[in-house]
């Protein structure tokens, strides 16, 4: 059956990538609220699916931008209501947060293509199934962590974070067959998107490569390091969204 997949979008740069072009391929139908546009927000009934994107700003940005309270409300409320829900990077630390979490400055900065590895939890969940059961890489873009939130399974860690992801589902909405996802990193990312990350987001690259060398990488590594791994990120995605889709 065909889904309506609903994105909430912090900047232009950070978009739904292959998971649009999965979408497509699908017959499923997309729509999206650009919060810094004031866009309004699309009542829980009008999609199945909230995909909640990434951005360079914090969870607790308020002051500077203050759509971050309604939208943290919604995520809770989408939550609560038995959605499928799915964040990327800042996308899973909002999740984290609504779900009781906290997230905070993790004291180092991962950007660029390095490894994670699955827990043992992860290994066994039917949703990563297709995933490798060795350390692969992915693209990183992030200097806060989340804690695990309250009933989550912690799926993913990298040898700078530990909570590399997780996946939660709502014991009231067990019958729904719905599920809670968040991810640290970008498997969404296709050349052009990580190309605009890197030219959007230069100075902070920059100045966190003075801070953190071992940990981020250069513009010209990340580019020649993605025309080699994203592909694989972007089949891996592929398999977690078609097994979202089916009961499992």
């Amino acid at each position: 059956m065909p889904l309506h997949i609903h994105a909430l979008y912090h900047v232009d740069f950070e978009k739904l990538g292959y998971i649009e072009q999965w979408a497509q391929a699908h017959g499923h139908s997309v729509s999206i609220t650009t919060l810094y546009h004031q866009d309004s927000l699309p009542e829980h009934d009008r999609y199945d699916w909230l995909i909640v994107m990434g951005g360079p700003m914090g969870i607790h940005d308020e002051a500077a931008f203050p759509w971050l309270i309604e939208e943290k409300q919604y995520i809770k409320q989408a939550i609560d209501a038995g959605k499928t829900v799915i964040g990327i990077c800042l996308g899973a630390q909002l999740i984290a947060h609504c779900l009781g979490a906290k997230v905070a400055p993790s004291g180092i900065k991962e950007i660029g293509w390095m490894p994670i590895e699955l827990t043992e939890a992860g290994k066994q969940h039917p949703l990563l199934q297709d995933l490798p059961t060795q350390a692969f890489n992915v693209f990183h873009w992030h200097g806060d962590g989340f804690d695990l939130p309250k009933g989550a399974i912690a799926i993913a860690q990298s040898k700078f974070w530990h909570n590399q992801g997780f996946i939660y589902q709502n014991e009231t909405h067990q019958a729904l067959k719905t599920w809670v996802m968040g991810w640290q990193c970008h498997f969404e990312v296709m050349q052009y998107s990580m190309s605009d990350m890197i030219k959007f987001g230069s100075d902070y690259l920059n100045e966190s490569r003075l801070c953190h060398p071992d940990s981020v990488q250069s513009p010209e590594d990340i580019l020649v390091q993605g025309e080699r791994y994203i592909a694989d990120n972007n089949a891996w995605l592929a398999s977690m969204l078609d097994r979202l889709n089916v009961t499992v």
